[in-house]
């Protein structure tokens, strides 16, 4: 198949990427050779929108992308971020938006990745003790130096996203966007339109939930959605999140289809001429990653859209996001 691209602020992307953090850290058990093996087929198959950071692993998934990319590169949009602190060990340092780490931190994945320059550089979560304005001057360093191309913000409010374009253009917004997380369609997407900067939403499948996969007794003990950390996944929250996946699970049979790829076909379906919109979904299997190429295909008219939303409503997800939401900008 031919996947086609889109258009996310003033970069062309493919129109599905791939999250590759779960290849090495959060989602049980690394795998890096089946990591490698999930990057080399999604190359294959088009899918060239790559996107790792330097917090996952710590560090390690940067390297892994690397390895996979080598003597591929001019195939890849590659996205990587900064902000989100860790030690070697992976113990949290906290968030950094400082001049001189934003310059560090990029040298450091410059190298960790072999590359000469990074298509997509993220703020991975806004330092609120450093003015955006401070942080996002010493990214536009890095594109004066053709380090990096374009530039990009995570989990940002809508008064950030305008200080920041401010400042310098911001090409993308990558957030939490889904059938389950729809707080962005208040201020932040009208804000994005707006300005002419595309959203890349992570986690379009929920974390997994949405493709039906997900029970209590499947996540492993090493499964960071098993700890607490998501509410979502944890007590009664889950039971209730879970009676919604069946109702995706009864529409996508009427399509043809699988629960992840109808929830993935509505995140797809939300981009237009005034916003683009380039889902990253995670795996780090290649069955999956090919189930998720899948929704490409599925094509939602106006009534399919609308059984979606009256399955989910924006508002039926039981439990936050994160157990800590103090680093999401608001």
């Amino acid at each position: 198949m031919t996947i086609q691209t889109r258009q996310i602020g003033t970069l062309t992307v493919s129109a599905l990427g791939l999250g590759c953090m779960g290849m090495s850290e959060f989602y049980g058990t690394p795998d890096e050779q089946s990591g490698i093996d999930t990057i080399h087929r999604a190359l294959d198959l088009g899918v060239t929108f790559l996107d790792t950071a330097d917090m996952y692993g710590p560090f390690t998934n940067e390297r892994l992308v690397g390895r996979a990319i080598d003597g591929r590169r001019d195939e890849v949009q590659l996205a990587t971020k900064f902000g989100n602190e860790r030690n070697p060990d992976g113990s949290w340092v906290g968030i950094n938006g400082s001049p001189d780490y934003v310059r560090r931190a990029c040298d450091a994945s410059l190298e960790r990745l072999g590359v000469d320059h990074i298509d997509l550089y993220y703020q991975h979560r806004v330092d609120r003790s450093v003015p955006i304005e401070e942080t996002v001057g010493a990214m536009q360093e890095l594109v004066q130096a053709g380090k990096v191309r374009h530039l990009g913000l995570s989990e940002a409010s809508a008064e950030t996203i305008r200080r920041a374009h401010a400042t310098h253009p911001i090409t993308a917004l990558q957030s939490e966007y889904s059938l389950f997380t729809r707080d962005l369609e208040d201020e932040v997407i009208p804000t994005l339109r707006e300005l002419g900067i595309g959203l890349v939403p992570y986690s379009p499948l929920g974390r997994g939930i949405l493709t039906g996969a997900v029970t209590r007794e499947s996540l492993a003990a090493d499964d960071s959605r098993a700890t607490g950390r998501f509410p979502r996944f944890s007590g009664d929250a889950l039971d209730a999140n879970l009676a919604l996946v069946d109702k995706v699970r009864e529409i996508a049979a009427t399509k043809g289809c699988t629960p992840g790829q109808l929830a993935l076909a509505w995140v797809l379906a939300q981009g237009d001429d005034g916003l683009g919109v380039a889902p990253i979904p995670g795996t780090k299997r290649v069955r999956y990653l090919e189930e998720n190429v899948g929704a490409l295909d599925v094509d939602l008219t106006a009534d399919d859209l609308a059984a979606l939303e009256q399955a989910v409503p924006r508002d039926a997800v039981t439990g936050d996001r994160y157990g800590d939401m103090s680093t999401v900008d608001a």
